[in-house]
């Protein structure tokens, strides 16, 4: 018999190592709690990396009713399209001074995120309509996908990349305060504050930017719609194929 540690002979009766001093006992325990660990030890999770490819491959998987109902949805998507197509064509003024439908169901979101928001400042508050008119799709959103519904998921991002469309002619807007505001008022005469946008970018330094910034927003929300109509798109391709197959 040998020490462990040091290879030392060991009588049969020794508790302790004559050349290193190790108390067998005390070492065999030890070994014996790094065993337990190892035994009672959750294997490694996949990697973030990993993850997030799994998260993204999730988002390509049509929902279970998409299988059944196959013609509603795509008669669904055909109206998105259509749809979005008329919003995407039409110009900062067109969306300014003609406002279609959205605009009016986006308004009370954007008012809510005023009152949310102004509870952190003037600027918070300013900037809270905005980001109470994009958060609001953003959390349908994440809620569907939580419910596995991909389809329903692509509608809530058509629907936040239409309120980019929404925002940018009021951007665009700042430093004219032509365009109508709520209660009949116009930029250039309310006190300075009103205008959301005129008060957000003159209080960053960005009021001469303000056209440029609004076309960023008007083409990035074009962007973001077209997104969701080819998401939409890849989703009922899948579902055909499934049932082809």
């Amino acid at each position: 018999m040998q020490c462990p540690k040091c290879e030392h002979p060991r009588g049969a009766g020794d508790t302790t190592c004559g050349g290193c001093g190790l108390v067998f006992h005390k070492y065999e325990a030890y070994l014996e709690r790094q065993r337990e660990l190892r035994e009672n030890q959750t294997p490694p999770g996949p990697d973030r990396a990993e993850r997030l490819k799994a998260f993204f491959q999730s988002l390509l998987v049509p929902p279970d009713t998409l299988y059944r109902y196959p013609a509603l949805y795509a008669l669904l998507w055909v109206g998105l399209v259509v749809w979005g197509w008329s919003y995407i064509t039409q110009s900062l003024h067109q969306l300014g001074y003609q406002p279609a439908f959205l605009h009016n169901v986006n308004l009370p979101f954007h008012e809510a995120g005023h009152v949310i928001f102004g509870l952190f400042g003037q600027f918070i508050g300013s900037l809270g309509g905005t980001l109470g008119q994009l958060l609001v799709p953003v959390i349908c959103g994440i809620a569907l996908l939580r419910r596995h519904d991909t389809f329903g998921a692509s509608v809530c991002l058509w629907w936040f990349g239409e309120n980019f469309l929404d925002i940018a002619p009021y951007m665009a807007d700042a430093r004219a305060g032509e365009l109508p505001l709520l209660g009949g008022n116009y930029g250039k005469s309310s006190p300075y504050g009103f205008h959301d946008w005129e008060f957000i970018l003159g209080e960053t330094g960005l009021l001469a930017w303000d056209k440029t910034l609004a076309a960023l927003t008007l083409n990035s929300g074009r962007a973001i719609m077209v997104l969701a109509m080819v998401w939409g798109a890849w989703l009922l391709w899948r579902g055909w194929r499934r049932q082809r197959g």
